[in-house]
């Protein structure tokens, strides 16, 4: 009797941590994204458990950075950042890993209108699950409050299209997107979202081990939502501050180097406290 329970506890053990081992999230992150003027954008990008400082994980190299402006509905053009990205140590509180940083100069961002930040990573190879993962991750700003196309699909492989201003959201909403891979609807999508609970220090390059939330329960540190029939999916935003949403395995690429691959989509978002 005692042997079982022994061996009871180690597989929740186990699986305990296949739960937390999913979590994984490409943070893509710069200190406002809703700007009132022009600027310089400093970013700093890393594949870690933002929700809890945890492991920093392997990007495998960067295939694209860039990003995609619009003002209005005329004016749109795409605007190429891998020459600023810097290979960067990126500190966690127990681990520590490979990041970049980007600064954008105020002449690639100074015009009115929507930036969206496109980052294409290489593929991590996760040894405890035996598969490979690619984050294809997204983050809309804006300049001066005139909308452009941040509720248009980028034509990635696979994306999380917001339909709710991510740049523009009140602690409280609703927001609402659509999972796409290959610019269809991706029904029964399993999205995993994840507060940003540890701000990161630029100068640093660092999370605090302090959080800003007390999880009272491991299911509330990554929640769990999945998309309708339309590939719509709805999240109630209780906290201000950044909000990851990570679609898993909806892109078309499911096999790198004869092993399974997972190809995410991800957004951020930001939401801020009404005064």
């Amino acid at each position: 009797m005692k042997k079982r329970l022994v061996l009871a506890f180690c597989l929740i053990f186990v699986l305990g941590l296949a739960g937390n081992a999913l979590a994984h999230f490409m943070m893509l992150n710069t200190p406002e994204i809703a700007k009132e003027k022009g600027g310089d954008m400093d970013f700093r990008i890393v594949f870690t458990h933002p929700a809890e400082a945890g492991h920093t994980m392997d990007i495998g190299g960067v295939k694209d950075f860039y990003c995609l402006y619009q003002r209005g509905e005329n004016v749109k053009k795409k605007i190429d950042l891998k020459g600023y990205l810097k290979e960067i140590k990126w500190k966690n509180p127990h681990s520590e890993g490979e990041g970049y940083s980007a600064m954008i100069p105020k002449k690639k961002v100074r015009s009115m209108g929507d930036y969206t930040f496109v980052f294409v990573p290489g593929y991590y190879f996760e040894k405890e699950e035996g598969i490979y993962m690619q984050q294809i991750t997204k983050l809309v700003a804006n300049v001066g409050g005139i909308p452009g196309n941040w509720a248009e699909p980028a034509g990635l492989p696979c994306e999380i299209v917001p339909l709710i201003k991510p740049y523009g959201v009140w602690t409280g909403n609703v927001f609402k997107a659509r999972v796409l891979s290959e610019g269809k609807p991706v029904a029964g999508a399993e999205v995993e979202v994840e507060y940003l609970s540890h701000m990161p220090d630029f100068k640093s390059n660092t999370m605090p081990a302090k959080s800003s939330v007390d999880y009272p329960h491991d299911s509330l540190v990554t929640q769990t939502i999945f998309s309708d029939s339309e590939g719509y999916i709805t999240f109630g935003i209780p906290k201000s501050g950044w909000w990851g949403f990570a679609a898993l395995g909806v892109g078309p690429d499911k096999e790198y180097k004869g092993k399974e691959l997972s190809q995410d989509a991800v957004l951020w978002v930001k939401a801020v406290d009404m005064k």
